[in-house]
């Protein structure tokens, strides 16, 4: 049974990715399709206000200054609209403002689409806080990680010098992508016994005669947009856990895929950009062996329970169940986890902290990697990033100028995507190192063994991966958590989107290489095998060190 149900989320997934890649084609090919004529009549006056005429091509500098600018802005006004919270509207319970290196990390967080929470959100955010802060950054993050996945994917696969014009699409991805799926999802949970509404909490009288305060609010439509736009920023402090977040299995499947879809469709959209679908199989089809190797070593860790109890005899036939929901069970409960971590949403529905050593590996690992699908855009430019230097490896080993889609793979690129790959461990494995060398970090760990350093890791690594998920084990709502996180989050975002829009920016100047019978073939099952080969080796020389001392040490010593 645990087998089929995850067969059927993977099977559904199939049925929509490809349908759904040649749609974003539309949208963001620029090309008169049907979609203009039913969402031109929504855009002509955004575009109208923002004094979008013409809508003009932009180099990769004018497209990262048009993002950056654009991010800044929307993250001032957030920061001003936390830190007066108490004095505004929609606050019927009565919370107050934030504290202020919270509110900066808090910021951060959901500007980067990372929605890492140091804060429990039914009790440290007003209505009009989680819908006018949390669910705008929800929106506009992904449109911008999408825009930006977009315009890179264009730099790699066309023949002209413009990567596109942000402002265009940063609306497209809003009126023709985000807002409608956002309002089916939206309905369809309601449907499903999901909140909606802006009633204060509820105060009801329990079976004992005492009194409870039960919190409610705006709850759909933030799962909504929390999921589609792979943010993971849960309403309440149980974040996908709780049961008015995803009271349901099958409210736990449409999560998945809402979180997933979308991701899943990049690769072939990416195929269509390059007149080849076959490329876009090539990215779908590696990403989805690493997903689900993954999966399986989550599931059967889970499932196997825990060593330590097994070795006391204790019946272990209902797998490793603590920290998870009765409702999901072992099955739902490690789809979701390797989904959330893959896509690098960081939504969860049971505690990652209480995860058996392997099982809490997987999540871990693909935030290492975060080539696994990943985010709005993220997985797909990281993957294509990894493509590159593959075929750049492969040409050095047959003594021939490296080409990759009809351009020559040059110094420059390899410069900028080994800045990009080096970036992420050093934002990881840095600060952790600081953390466990300083009394302000140590003093968070909640456990002092092996778990401990895993703790350390995983908040890290969530943090650099934009994924947002936690142990939830670690104290991390202190000024040391709340500035280094914050200080990673922003490092991890836009160092590697700059890079990769430098490197489509590079990759635009270069002359068209027309292919030839010694051209080496990247739309095989060849350079896929290649392509997850190139991912692990990365991986293992980067992290491999520091998982020893976390994970599989904890594994080892309670078996």
């Amino acid at each position: 049974m645990d087998i089929l149900q995850i067969v059927i989320v993977i099977g559904i997934l199939m049925l929509i990715a490809k349908p759904l890649g040649n749609y974003l084609y539309h949208v963001f090919s620029n090309e008169p399709n049907r979609t203009d004529k039913i969402f031109c009549w929504a855009e002509k006056p955004i575009y109208a206000v923002i004094g979008l005429k013409h809508r003009a091509g932009m180099s990769w500098k004018r497209y990262a200054i048009s993002f950056i600018a654009t991010n800044f802005v929307l993250a001032a006004v957030s920061y001003l609209l936390l830190r007066v919270q108490s004095g505004l509207p929609l606050n019927p319970n009565g919370i107050g403002n934030m504290e202020p290196t919270l509110v900066m990390n808090t910021v951060i967080s959901f500007i980067t689409n990372t929605n890492l929470q140091h804060y429990s959100g039914e009790t440290g955010l007003s209505y009009f806080s989680q819908m006018a802060v949390i669910m705008m950054m929800m929106f506009t993050s992904a449109a911008t990680g999408l825009s930006v996945a977009v315009a890179f994917v264009r730099g790699v696969t066309s023949k002209g010098k413009s990567l596109g014009n942000f402002f265009e699409d940063f609306v497209k991805a809003h009126t023709r992508i985000f807002f409608p799926l956002a309002l089916i999802v939206t309905l369809v949970l309601v449907a499903l016994q999901v909140p909606q509404t802006l009633d204060p909490t509820l105060t009801v009288t329990t079976l004992e005669g005492a009194s409870q305060q039960i919190a409610i609010g705006p709850v759909a439509s933030l799962e909504s947009i929390k999921h589609l736009g792979t943010n993971g920023g849960g309403f309440f402090g149980a974040n996908s856990a709780h049961p008015f977040e995803n009271p349901s299995p099958l409210t736990n499947v449409i999560e998945i895929l809402s979180m997933w879809s979308l991701a899943a469709a990049l690769p072939f959209m990416y195929g269509r950009f390059a007149k080849s679908r076959k490329q876009g199989w090539v990215i779908f089809s590696a990403m989805m062996v690493l997903f689900l190797l993954f999966l399986t070593v989550a599931y059967t860790a889970e499932k196997s329970g825990n060593p330590a109890l097994n070795a006391l005899g204790i019946d272990a036939s209902q797998g490793s169940m603590e920290g998870k929901e009765v409702r999901f069970g072992i099955a739902q409960s490690a789809l979701f986890t390797t989904v959330t971590t893959a896509a690098t949403t960081g939504t969860v529905n049971n505690m990652h902290d209480t995860l058996t050593p392997l099982g809490g590996l997987v999540p871990l690992a693909e935030m290492m990697l975060n080539v696994v699908f990943g985010g709005k855009g993220v997985g797909l430019v990281n993957m294509l990033m990894y493509a590159i230097l593959a075929v750049f490896i492969c040409g050095l080993m047959v003594g021939r100028t490296p080409e990759f889609l009809g351009r020559k793979i040059e110094p420059r690129e390899m410069k900028l995507i080994a800045i990009a790959i080096l970036a992420h461990p050093f934002i990881i494995l840095a600060p952790a190192a600081i953390a466990f060398l300083t009394d302000l970090g140590k003093g968070a760990i909640s456990n002092p063994g092996f778990h401990g350093i895993t703790q350390v890791l995983y908040e890290y690594t969530s943090a650099a991966a934009n994924n947002g998920s936690g142990f939830e084990g670690l104290a991390d709502n202190t000024p040391f958590w709340n500035i280094t996180t914050g200080l990673v989050m922003f490092f991890g975002r836009y160092i590697s989107m700059i890079a990769m829009l430098a490197v489509a920016g590079s990759l635009t100047r270069k002359q068209w290489v027309p292919e030839t019978i010694g051209t080496f073939r990247t739309d095989n099952a060849l350079f896929s095998f290649l392509l997850i080969g190139t991912v692990i080796l990365i991986g293992a020389l980067t992290f491999l060190p520091v998982i020893a001392l976390g994970p599989v040490a904890e594994h080892l010593t309670i078996r």
